[in-house]
Protein backbone atom coordinates (compact mmCIF):
# COMPACT_ATOMS: atom_id res chain seq x y z
CA UNK A 1 0.00 0.00 0.00
CA UNK A 2 1.07 3.19 -1.23
CA UNK A 3 0.80 5.98 1.75
CA UNK A 4 3.41 7.94 0.47
CA UNK A 5 5.34 7.91 3.12
CA UNK A 6 9.32 7.21 3.58
CA UNK A 7 8.85 4.99 6.22
CA UNK A 8 11.00 2.04 6.11
CA UNK A 9 8.85 -0.80 4.37
CA UNK A 10 6.84 1.60 2.66
CA UNK A 11 6.75 2.40 -1.02
CA UNK A 12 7.01 5.46 -2.63
CA UNK A 13 5.71 6.10 -6.15
CA UNK A 14 8.31 8.93 -8.00
CA UNK A 15 7.95 10.35 -11.53
CA UNK A 16 9.93 8.33 -13.44
CA UNK A 17 14.06 9.97 -13.94
CA UNK A 18 12.46 12.37 -10.58
CA UNK A 19 16.01 11.00 -9.16
CA UNK A 20 18.02 12.23 -11.59
CA UNK A 21 16.63 15.64 -11.64
CA UNK A 22 17.72 18.56 -10.19
CA UNK A 23 15.17 20.91 -8.39
CA UNK A 24 14.68 23.80 -10.50
CA UNK A 25 14.38 20.77 -13.49
CA UNK A 26 10.95 19.90 -14.19
CA UNK A 27 9.00 16.64 -14.44
CA UNK A 28 7.52 14.56 -17.27
CA UNK A 29 4.25 15.63 -16.07
CA UNK A 30 4.86 19.54 -15.95
CA UNK A 31 5.69 19.66 -12.30
CA UNK A 32 8.44 20.51 -10.33
CA UNK A 33 10.33 18.20 -7.50
CA UNK A 34 7.95 20.51 -4.68
CA UNK A 35 4.83 19.05 -6.59
CA UNK A 36 5.46 15.36 -7.08
CA UNK A 37 3.16 12.20 -6.50
CA UNK A 38 2.13 11.24 -2.83
CA UNK A 39 0.45 12.17 0.26
CA UNK A 40 0.29 16.34 0.94
CA UNK A 41 -0.45 15.15 4.73
CA UNK A 42 1.60 16.87 7.28
CA UNK A 43 4.45 15.40 8.41
CA UNK A 44 3.41 15.10 12.27
CA UNK A 45 -0.11 12.96 10.92
CA UNK A 46 2.59 11.20 8.32
CA UNK A 47 4.61 10.00 11.04
CA UNK A 48 2.34 8.00 12.95
CA UNK A 49 1.12 5.30 10.59
CA UNK A 50 -2.38 4.72 12.20
CA UNK A 51 -2.79 8.77 12.11
CA UNK A 52 -1.55 8.81 8.56
CA UNK A 53 -4.72 5.50 7.51
CA UNK A 54 -7.29 7.40 9.23
CA UNK A 55 -6.17 10.76 7.39
CA UNK A 56 -6.46 8.69 4.36
CA UNK A 57 -9.69 7.41 5.33
CA UNK A 58 -11.20 10.48 5.85
CA UNK A 59 -10.15 12.43 3.08
CA UNK A 60 -11.42 9.73 0.96
CA UNK A 61 -15.08 9.78 2.25
CA UNK A 62 -15.00 13.36 1.97
CA UNK A 63 -13.72 13.51 -1.80
CA UNK A 64 -16.13 10.05 -2.41
CA UNK A 65 -19.10 12.32 -0.83
CA UNK A 66 -18.08 15.43 -3.12
CA UNK A 67 -18.08 13.18 -6.34
CA UNK A 68 -21.51 11.48 -6.02
CA UNK A 69 -22.44 15.02 -4.82
CA UNK A 70 -21.31 15.89 -8.71
CA UNK A 71 -22.26 13.38 -10.14
CA UNK A 72 -26.37 13.70 -8.89
CA UNK A 73 -25.98 17.30 -9.92
CA UNK A 74 -25.24 16.02 -14.04
CA UNK A 75 -28.71 15.48 -14.73
CA UNK A 76 -30.10 18.06 -12.11
CA UNK A 77 -29.09 21.77 -12.28
CA UNK A 78 -25.69 22.23 -10.72
CA UNK A 79 -22.04 22.77 -11.58
CA UNK A 80 -21.80 18.38 -12.30
CA UNK A 81 -18.47 18.36 -13.89
CA UNK A 82 -17.04 20.72 -11.74
CA UNK A 83 -17.76 19.49 -8.36
CA UNK A 84 -16.76 16.29 -9.37
CA UNK A 85 -13.37 17.52 -10.58
CA UNK A 86 -13.38 19.10 -7.19
CA UNK A 87 -13.68 15.67 -5.66
CA UNK A 88 -10.91 14.37 -7.64
CA UNK A 89 -9.07 17.40 -6.67
CA UNK A 90 -9.27 16.40 -3.00
CA UNK A 91 -8.38 12.90 -3.69
CA UNK A 92 -5.16 13.83 -5.20
CA UNK A 93 -4.09 15.47 -1.89
CA UNK A 94 -3.44 12.02 -0.65
CA UNK A 95 -3.89 8.88 -3.54
CA UNK A 96 -1.11 9.08 -6.23
CA UNK A 97 -3.87 7.34 -8.74
CA UNK A 98 -5.89 10.74 -8.30
CA UNK A 99 -2.92 12.76 -9.17
CA UNK A 100 -2.25 10.74 -12.14
CA UNK A 101 -5.83 10.94 -13.36
CA UNK A 102 -6.28 15.05 -12.68
CA UNK A 103 -2.69 15.29 -15.24
CA UNK A 104 -4.39 13.29 -17.66
CA UNK A 105 -7.39 15.40 -17.39
CA UNK A 106 -5.61 18.53 -16.83
CA UNK A 107 -3.14 17.62 -20.32
CA UNK A 108 -6.31 16.06 -22.23
CA UNK A 109 -8.16 19.73 -21.28
CA UNK A 110 -5.31 21.87 -22.61
CA UNK A 111 -5.14 19.58 -25.86
CA UNK A 112 -8.73 20.57 -26.27
CA UNK A 113 -8.66 24.11 -25.61
CA UNK A 114 -5.81 24.02 -28.04
CA UNK A 115 -7.43 22.25 -30.94
CA UNK A 116 -10.24 25.05 -30.19
CA UNK A 117 -8.48 28.07 -30.81
CA UNK A 118 -7.13 26.71 -34.00
CA UNK A 119 -8.27 28.93 -36.69
CA UNK A 120 -9.25 26.20 -38.93
CA UNK A 121 -11.50 24.32 -36.56
CA UNK A 122 -12.73 28.05 -35.25
CA UNK A 123 -13.83 28.71 -39.07
CA UNK A 124 -15.74 25.23 -39.37
CA UNK A 125 -17.26 26.00 -36.10
CA UNK A 126 -18.58 28.94 -37.12
CA UNK A 127 -19.56 28.12 -40.53
CA UNK A 128 -21.57 24.55 -39.06
CA UNK A 129 -23.44 27.21 -35.84
CA UNK A 130 -24.47 29.62 -38.86
CA UNK A 131 -25.70 26.52 -41.03
CA UNK A 132 -27.82 25.41 -37.72
CA UNK A 133 -29.16 28.88 -37.03
CA UNK A 134 -30.16 29.27 -40.62
CA UNK A 135 -31.85 25.83 -40.37
CA UNK A 136 -33.74 26.72 -37.00
CA UNK A 137 -34.47 30.37 -38.45
CA UNK A 138 -36.27 28.87 -41.49
CA UNK A 139 -38.44 25.94 -39.21
CA UNK A 140 -39.43 28.33 -36.64
CA UNK A 141 -40.62 30.66 -39.95
CA UNK A 142 -42.64 27.97 -41.28
CA UNK A 143 -44.23 26.81 -38.31
CA UNK A 144 -45.20 30.79 -37.77
CA UNK A 145 -46.12 31.08 -41.51
CA UNK A 146 -48.57 27.53 -41.57
CA UNK A 147 -49.82 27.85 -37.56
CA UNK A 148 -49.34 31.54 -37.00
CA UNK A 149 -48.97 33.10 -33.31
CA UNK A 150 -51.50 33.36 -30.83
CA UNK A 151 -50.51 34.99 -27.71
CA UNK A 152 -51.58 33.49 -24.61
CA UNK A 153 -53.68 35.86 -23.29
CA UNK A 154 -55.86 35.61 -26.66
CA UNK A 155 -56.47 31.58 -25.97
CA UNK A 156 -59.91 31.32 -25.72
CA UNK A 157 -60.97 28.25 -23.43
CA UNK A 158 -62.76 25.24 -25.41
Amino acid sequence: MNTGSDEPGEVVVAPDGAADETPDETTEGGAQDGQGLGSKAPEFIKARRALHLSWQVGVFVIGLAVVVAGIIMLPLPGPGWVVIFGGMAIWATEFVWAQLVLRWTKRKVTEAAQRALDPEVRRRNIVLTSIGLVIVIALVGVYIWKFGVVMPWKIKDQ
